[in-house]
């Protein structure tokens, strides 16, 4: 009766070739944090992403604050929709950098805010997920690049800057809603100004933030239409939404993929996919094939028992105790068909060869089945036994 195999060889590596394998791969994404932390720490001083008015990049909007601030008007940084909202009053402007990405909770709390206040309200980019709630009677249309436009219209903040870059989304009324439509693209406006009804304020929908940008302020009349309609109040409330806003992580139905994505500066998105393609061909390079071997002579003459002597070391050092016995097995059964008179390709066949075994030595004492086709050895003793008793078979049938 055949025993069961209990000393297979483990080929999974272990966990200290695992760390040899990943090490380097790890030390260079380790660097390449540690670079982006220190970077980041000596840059959080004086850019803080875009239209920030911290921010000197180019993509940041610290210029027109700081020219705000020359012509008399408070700018107050906002990060959260409670700040926002407090602050709001008749000598008040609030501009909203991404209403898109804003909760649906948070948009109707903004919109009772705007109702309720008798100032202005800009909003940057609004589209389809925030005109609903926060714009009634305006939907947005397929954006249009920004480029430079001219005002086509009688508002007169935009007929005295003249030309600007606009762009961006584009925006239809309903019939009946009273509002300025403004630098048209395609006969749909970039800029609408829409009063509030019964108060003096109103609300601005800008389609794109080109004119707030550090590049762009000294284009055309980018810098004029921007002071009109930021420093037409006192007090400006510069409104950057975050994800540390507690009204938005409240909300159960938000989204804030689009909020994580819009707090990360454009220069990192581009680093990441240039390191990915990078490793990518790194992996290509190092996972080539070598094609197929090719036989060499070798320098020295080694002796069939050195040769054999050597594997059976290789063997044992990784305890291949089940390749071992394979080995031996399959050369036996190679050995010994042509004596039993069966084909070499039904050598390995036990429903060919034991038969032909049975016949030729009907007494024998030895297991055939279990010594050319049993499970792996337990242990070395075992392996040695087997290989002990397959010599002896094989003596045997080659005489008898």
């Amino acid at each position: 009766m055949s025993r069961p195999a209990t000393g297979t060889t483990s080929t999974a590596p272990t966990a200290r070739q695992v760390w040899t394998r990943v090490r380097g791969a790890v030390l260079v994404l380790a660097l390449v944090l540690i670079g982006g932390l220190i970077l980041a720490t000596f840059r959080s001083a004086d850019a803080h992403g875009a239209l920030d008015p911290r921010s000197a990049d180019p993509h940041g909007s610290r210029a027109v604050a700081e020219l705000l601030k020359d012509r008399g008007v408070t700018v107050t940084l906002a990060t959260t929709l409670d700040e926002a909202t407090a602050a709001t009053g008749t000598g008040t402007t609030l501009l909203v950098t991404t209403p898109d990405f804003l909760t649906d909770a948070q948009q109707s709390t903004l919109h009772t805010a705007m109702e309720n206040s008798t100032g202005r309200t800009v909003l940057i980019g609004a589209g389809q997920a925030s005109l609903g709630t926060l714009a009634p009677g305006v939907t947005s249309a397929p954006s249009a690049p920004v480029r430079e436009r001219a005002p086509a219209c009688t508002l007169p903040a935009a007929t005295r800057a003249g030309s600007a870059d606009l762009g961006g989304e584009r925006y239809e009324t309903s019939p009946g809603t009273t509002a300025d439509a403004c630098y048209d693209s395609d006969g749909l406006p970039t800029l609408v100004r829409l009063p509030t009804t019964g108060a003096p304020g109103d609300t601005v929908l800008l389609g794109s933030p080109d004119i707030l940008y550090n590049s762009r302020l000294d284009r055309l009349g980018n810098a004029s239409l921007a002071l009109q309609l930021l420093g037409s109040r006192p007090h400006l409330v510069w409104y950057l939404p975050s994800l540390s806003d507690a009204s938005a992580a409240d909300a159960p139905s938000g989204d804030t993929t689009g909020n994580f994505l819009s707090l990360i500066p454009s220069g990192w998105l581009w680093g990441t996919l240039q390191l990915t393609l990078a490793a990518l061909l790194a992996a290509i390079w190092r996972g080539r094939r070598l094609g197929p071997l090719v036989t060499e002579r070798l320098p020295v003459a080694l002796r069939a028992s050195e040769a054999t002597e050597g594997r059976a070391r290789l063997y044992r050092k990784a305890n291949a105790r089940d390749r071992a016995a394979s080995v031996l097995r399959t050369a036996t059964r190679t050995r010994i068909a042509p004596l039993l008179g069966v084909p070499a390709q039904d050598a390995h066949s036990p429903d060919r060869l034991l038969p032909a075994l049975s016949a030729r030595l009907p007494e024998t004492t030895a297991d055939p089945r279990n010594l050319l086709f049993g499970p792996a050895p337990a242990d070395d003793a075992t392996l040695i036994r087997l290989a002990d008793q397959l010599d002896a078979l094989e003596r045997e049938v080659r005489t008898s």
